[in-house]
């Protein structure tokens, strides 16, 4: 227990080096919260581009000012580095790594797995690493604790191990990652007594449970919840569109019910890192014990078709005049899955796009958040963005409003589009060149 407790009284007085490995969309806020708290840090991250770019002053996070960066990175005690030898100097390491799916739609905790190997001669006696990464039931012990113990430490006793799931909202101005309460545990005692020190010198409220394998799967749940009211909301458009019925004047008028009932809308498809792709944890794991997850494979299934329905919306807008899809100028209005964010991870605008390609048509799109079209191992577009303007409006054939950003004029866009599809019910519905799912 003796380095429980050296690491604890250096946690304390703030003296322990926090190394956050990952600074993207989760990892770097919270480099920065710990920072403000006045703990020494330390950024690890293998993309030269952004440990450059952060290195200059410059936020590569769109809701992260410059500013902000620059100071960061003025300041004592901060170090921003692809050079894993510096893990060395960390007390703590926090892992914010992706955890994405496969070509085959399983788990790819490779980024995990090669940190893990790759930090191996750099591990000491004392640290504590912390995976927050979401992932499926299991990973905390089955790939870290197992690491660790192959490499010859003892858990609990000469190295420390816990799991504290992310819970960044990007673009959500009313929380931050100081106030939204924080779920932890550890895999002994000793892990989570100081798992439970070090989040709860930077975060407003930490809630510990019962074990890594009860946070993982909480954090599961959450997004799978919602992707399952999702899938439902999307597939009661459908319903609702073929009885002729506003399916937002539904929503509106079900959310006046004060309870038992939470409001969920419809849009484009599931994006982000999250309601795409954690359900799909969940299902992988189940299957692994024989359990089949019907329930959320239907959900998934429902949001995956989503694109296709907004490719067929405008089909049959263009069908009504007569015309075909094919060789039509198509501009698809933002790449970022969801509003004033400049983050595009599994967007659904991407599948849009493939699928208007692979009907012949010739497709821009629009995003002032993503000026280039981002690298991405499934679509690959050469397109950048296209200002909106009223003469770049009337160039094209019809405009898909995909992410409904608040400075994108939207009057502008409804007067001057030829044929507008709206996969967000913000536009004026009683238009003749609007289009609604």
């Amino acid at each position: 227990m003796k380095l429980a407790e050296e690491l604890t009284f250096s946690i304390t007085r703030k003296q322990a080096r926090i190394g956050v490995v990952g600074l993207g969309y989760v990892g770097l806020p919270l480099l920065l919260r710990f920072h403000e708290q006045g703990f020494p840090v330390t950024g690890l991250d293998k993309n030269t581009e952004v440990v450059k770019k952060l290195n200059e002053g410059l936020s590569t996070i769109k809701h992260i000012s410059d500013h902000k960066i620059d100071e960061f990175i003025q300041s004592r005690n901060c170090n921003i580095t692809s050079d894993i030898e510096d893990s060395a100097d960390c007390d703590v390491i926090i892992i914010c790594l992706p955890t994405p799916l496969d070509a085959q739609d399983l788990p790819d905790l490779s980024y995990i797995q090669n940190f893990l190997i790759s930090v191996k001669e750099h591990l000491r006696h004392g640290q504590l690493i912390s995976l927050e990464s979401t992932t499926y039931p299991g990973t905390t012990e089955e790939i870290i604790v197992s690491a660790l113990e192959e490499y010859g430490f003892e858990i609990g006793e000469d190295i420390f191990v816990s799991y504290s799931p992310e819970r960044e909202d990007p673009g959500n101005l009313n929380f931050t990652t100081s106030t939204i309460p924080k779920l932890c545990s550890g895999h002994t005692a000793a892990c989570k007594s100081v798992a439970k020190i070090l989040y709860e010198s930077v975060i407003n409220s930490v809630v510990m449970v019962e074990s890594t394998k009860v946070a993982e799967m909480a954090k599961l749940l959450e997004n799978t919840y919602r992707a399952v009211n999702v899938g439902l909301i999307n597939e009661m458009r459908i319903i609702a569109s073929a009885l002729e019925v506003d399916i937002y004047e539904v929503i509106d008028a079900a959310a006046t019910k004060p309870f038992g009932f939470t409001p969920y809308y419809p849009g484009p498809g599931l994006g982000g890192h999250c309601l795409p792709i954690d359900p799909l944890y969940l299902s992988w794991k189940a299957e692994q014990i024989g359990i089949q997850s019907d329930f959320i494979k239907l959900a998934a299934k429902v949001n995956r078709s989503v694109p296709q329905q907004v490719v067929d919306c405008l089909e049959k807008a263009f069908k009504k005049r007569g015309e075909e899809i094919e060789e039509k100028k198509i501009l698809v209005l933002g790449l970022a899955y969801k509003k004033n964010i400049d983050d595009a991870r599994e967007s659904p605008s991407y599948e849009i796009m493939a699928l208007l390609q692979k009907k012949g048509a010739n497709i821009d799109y629009s995003d002032p958040y993503l000026v280039t079209f981002p690298w991405t191992r499934k679509f690959k577009f050469t397109n950048n963005s296209v200002d909106i303007t009223k003469e770049n409006l009337n160039s094209y054939d019809a405009v898909i409003l995909a992410t409904d950003h608040d400075n994108f004029d939207l009057e502008l866009i409804q007067r001057e589009s030829l044929i507008l599809v709206d996969t967000r019910g913000v536009c004026d519905k009683s238009l003749e060149n609007v289009e609604r799912l």
